[in-house]
């Protein structure tokens, strides 16, 4: 790993530890510490996703005519005063108009990185760039959230204070530590799907809706991220501590269990899938995620005690959390992969906005898991099968190299001739 690239991983490291200092007591401090009330807490959060929601249109175009290492930096100096205002503001508007700009800076970033990555990789490497990325992200959560749940304190303000000030100064670290990463004055994308003259003059947004493997991976990646990310702090601790009876503190070993899945299993779980096909990776996920669901419709069945159905409502989690391990060098590799030469920020982009998107529908399911709670578990079960069949419907129109880069390494000869001759379909209509 070049001097670049650790730049880089650092760089993703302190964006996720911006997030887990801060974001999970951003309730706490809304409603309690500055006595605005739920609904304004509710507000907050909302505010949060809606600047994300605004600010990643605008944001693919921009890094592929400017680069990412502006748009990264100028992301961190916009969360850097969304945190500090955060922390200094007692009113409804003025916190709310700070979520706003910490959510937006902090989603623009995440693109902007991955292009970065991109930019620094090849296909052969870029699977275990990104596995190495997620690993970085989720050892930043769990080291900012363990460091937060130290210095905060509801019955003293200024513990806050102090908690969104050093956020703030931690992005401009991360200014900083982009600042000195010298990027491919010309980058080239290695393999990347040649530009298509006679779209030339179109959006890209327009291209990218034309464009239909990259179509059906952003519907797969919205139900992946609906079905698990958006329902770990939501819909599916609404069922643990409704149906399942599950206590706060054993969902928060749930969550532990989830994070430490993913940082023991990551480097094991990459090594198993590198060399196989994506879409059937991706299938296997919805395979395993399927038992996390029927797990979990155990633990709340109320035929064993309080400590299986503790264990259980554990267990999902931590399968949750392989299956992430098994999607880090999968998914966000295969965006890169699909897009156009010169149109990387704009698919990376895109892919963040539905992410964003299945995020802020997520809390959808929490009325059904606490009030039908079976039939809540059933409709994932379901949806967790359709992530399987829609994988490898995905891999039907992936070329060989994009569905298994491997074989770079293996006979570059006797892939790059089907290479040439599938890239002319991704890009038409």
């Amino acid at each position: 790993m070049g001097a670049a690239m650790r730049r880089i991983q650092a760089g993703n490291a302190l964006t996720a530890f911006g997030i887990g200092f801060t974001v999970p007591f951003l309730y706490i401090y809304v409603a309690q510490v500055r006595d605005l009330g739920a609904a304004t807490a509710t507000c907050a959060f909302v505010a949060f996703a809606l600047g994300a929601l605004l600010a990643l249109p605008l944001t693919g175009r921009i890094i592929d005519r400017r680069g990412p290492v502006p748009v990264v930096m100028g992301a961190a100096v916009a969360a850097s005063v969304g945190a500090m205002s955060l922390g200094l503001s007692t009113g409804v508007v003025p916190i709310l108009l700070s979520a706003l700009a910490l959510g937006a800076g902090q989603a623009v970033m995440q693109p902007a990185l991955a292009t970065m990555i991109v930019w620094c990789s090849t296909p052969s490497t870029r699977t275990r760039a990104f596995a190495l990325q997620f690993f970085m992200q989720n050892l930043g959560l769990g080291i900012g959230g363990l460091i937060g749940g130290q210095i905060v304190d509801v019955e003293r303000p200024g513990s806050f204070t102090l908690l969104f000030s050093i956020e703030a100064v931690m992005f401009l670290v991360l200014a900083g530590v982009i600042a000195t990463v010298r990027m491919p004055h010309a980058p080239s994308i290695k393999d990347a799907v040649p530009k298509d003259p006679a779209q030339a003059g179109g959006s890209g947004w327009k291209r990218l809706l034309e464009h239909k493997a990259m179509v059906q991976l952003c519907v797969l990646g919205f139900v992946i991220f609906f079905a698990c990310y958006g329902q770990f702090e939501s819909g599916l601790a609404a069922f643990g501590t409704e149906a399942a009876g599950i206590s706060p503190s054993t969902l928060g070993f749930a969550l532990a269990a989830n994070t430490g899945a993913i940082v023991v299993a990551q480097f094991v779980v990459l090594r198993l899938v590198e060399k196989r096909r994506r879409s059937r990776v991706i299938a296997l996920v919805g395979v395993i995620w399927t038992g996390a669901w029927l797990i979990a419709g155990f633990s709340g069945l109320g035929h064993g005690s309080a400590m299986m159905a503790a264990a259980a409502f554990i267990t999902t989690y931590a399968l949750f959390g392989i299956g992430e391990a098994m999607l880090s060098p999968t998914l966000a590799p295969l965006v890169a992969d699909l897009a156009p030469e010169g149109s990387v920020g704009q698919y990376n982009s895109a892919f963040a906005l539905v992410k964003q998107m299945a995020l802020a529908l997520g809390p959808l399911g929490v009325p059904v898991g606490a009030g039908v709670p079976m039939l809540y578990i059933g409709i994932f079960v379901v949806v967790s099968l359709g992530i399987a069949w829609l994988a490898l419907r995905l891999g039907k129109r992936l070329t060989p190299v994009q569905d298994n880069p491997s074989l770079l390494k293996a006979a570059p000869a006797q892939v790059s001739a089907p290479r040439a001759a599938a890239v002319a379909e991704p890009v038409s209509a």
